[in-house]
């Protein structure tokens, strides 16, 4: 169990040096990371980072300043808004995803091939059984 918390820690580490570079903290990262292939509401996004609703506007007006994403009008609810990334957002994910792959890559070179699907067969397993337990 140590070295499961031990791999969560470098695997976090690396994400939080990555996004440094980029002057991304670990929560911007993920936001940018839910909006590459979907147009969530706020409520959705807040559910997905699991903060408030105060917390999560905060968080988007801060990417919006910096040009990473964009609101728009929800087309269910003229009320709300949808969140979107624009194209400076998903460059940079672009090249904060690669960088942060290129260092997993290299983390894990020292094991074989056949060890790494199995690696990440487990990690898939594991994170099926985590997301069906928290519905």
């Amino acid at each position: 169990m140590d070295s499961l918390v031990q791999l969560s820690y470098l695997v976090q580490s690396i994400i939080g040096r990555v996004g440094a570079d980029h002057e991304l903290s670990i929560i911007q990262i993920r936001l940018l990371g839910i909006l590459r292939d979907r147009e969530p509401s706020m409520l959705q996004l807040a559910q997905h980072l699991g903060l408030d609703k105060s917390s999560i506007t905060g968080l988007v007006d801060r990417a919006e300043r910096r040009g990473l994403v964009e609101r728009t009008i929800a087309p269910n609810d003229r009320r709300g808004f949808n969140v979107r990334v624009t194209s400076a957002g998903r460059q940079l994910v672009h090249v904060v995803g690669d960088e942060i792959e290129r260092q997993l890559n290299a983390v894990i070179e020292v094991i074989t091939e056949t060890e790494r699907s199995h690696l990440a067969a487990f990690a898939t397993k594991i994170l099926g059984t985590s997301a069906s337990s928290n519905d």
